[in-house]
């Protein structure tokens, strides 16, 4: 591979090497997204390259079996432009397959020690694609979905990009450090982290909004939080979407003592519309969880009633989430947050 102070460069010119195409035919290990339409034969326009495990005395690739970065870009935008529309086959299993490509994506990077630009360009569109697919995905049962495993690759992307950041000067910085706040919302370190960053990173609009969620948050300003949240666009309220759940819990609690009186109700419209929740009737479904009553279209909030339900579950949201989607395809949607 090259000297001892050169880094490898891939030779592969497609998005899998021709010997691992081979390898998994004759193996019957082909996705049915990478088979020629009606046959068990791969199509090597659709063939993209597996994660392999690392493991202990395993041999580094060959230069042919690692994909340049042009390459790598291509094969990450074929992923986000062509897989992720495929709607004859179940979510859950097209993001897998999206998932496990993008590791061998960032595995290959990792071999060539990728650095600048062409490493920023993957890792900022797999981190617009783990966001949205986090949203897209929240209520599929942990079988088909790992929220835990998602959670590591979303955190292992962003601290990966984030070292690229301190290197060199990127436009869409302020934008992701953003998205990097809002994903670990109320967590100190988080909030440490991006204090300590050039102050024209901080001063950009997108993370004076980022600092202002994250503040009312952690004042337990819940119209405030309510209303910024409202206000973000897509990505940055998919980034948003898995504190949700533990905000309306937390503002429901606040409601519960100061608004504590036997015939003090508070209508359920009102307060959905406080909440983003998108209607009234899910207003009081959430109301009932929390062991609070519901009468005629309104909630009695009474301190000793509140009950902590547990889990919290991550529904979808037409409101907050969907309605900022628009009906333009998600590669465009990523494509417009990276330039």
């Amino acid at each position: 591979m090259g000297g001892a102070d050169e880094f490898p460069v891939g030779t592969c010119p497609g998005m899998c090497p021709l010997g691992e195409l081979v390898q998994r035919e004759r193996q019957g290990r082909l996705h049915r997204l990478e088979l020629r339409e009606g046959t068990r034969q791969g199509d090597p326009t659709r063939v993209v390259k597996e994660y392999s495990r690392p493991a202990a005395g395993k041999e580094l690739p060959r230069l042919q079996e690692l994909r340049p970065a042009p390459v790598l870009l291509a094969t990450v935008r074929y992923l986000l432009g062509q897989v992720v529309q495929r709607a004859d086959l179940p979510p859950a299993e097209v993001h897998a397959f999206i998932s496990d490509r993008l590791r061998a994506v960032r595995q290959d990077a990792t071999l060539q020690r990728l650095q600048g630009a062409p490493c920023v360009a993957l890792l900022e569109r797999s981190l617009g694609y783990l966001l949205h697919a986090g949203y897209q995905l929240c209520q599929e049962p942990p079988a088909r979905f790992d929220p835990h495993l998602h959670h590591t690759q979303l955190q292992e992307c962003f601290s990966w990009l984030r070292r690229c950041y301190r290197n060199s000067c990127h436009d869409r910085e302020p934008a992701f450090q953003a998205l990097f706040l809002l994903y670990n919302l109320g967590f100190p370190e988080a909030l440490h982290q991006v204090l300590q960053l050039p102050d024209p990173v901080r001063a950009s609009p997108e993370l004076r909004t980022a600092l202002a969620v994250n503040w009312a948050y952690l004042e337990r300003n819940w119209a405030r939080f309510f209303r910024l949240m409202q206000a973000l666009p897509y990505l940055p309220i998919c980034a948003l979407h898995r504190h949700l759940g533990p905000a309306r819990h937390l503002a429901l609690l606040t409601f519960s003592h100061g608004f504590s009186a036997r015939n003090c109700r508070c209508p359920l419209t009102w307060l959905a519309r406080l909440l983003a929740v998108d209607s009234p009737e899910e207003m009081a479904e959430l109301c009932r969880h929390h062991g609070l009553t519901v009468l005629d279209g309104a909630v009695v909030f009474q301190k000793t009633a509140f009950r902590d339900p547990g889990m919290l579950v991550h529904g979808l949201s037409q409101l907050l989430v969907d309605s900022k989607r628009g009906e333009a395809p998600l590669l465009e949607v990523i494509e417009d947050a990276c330039s």
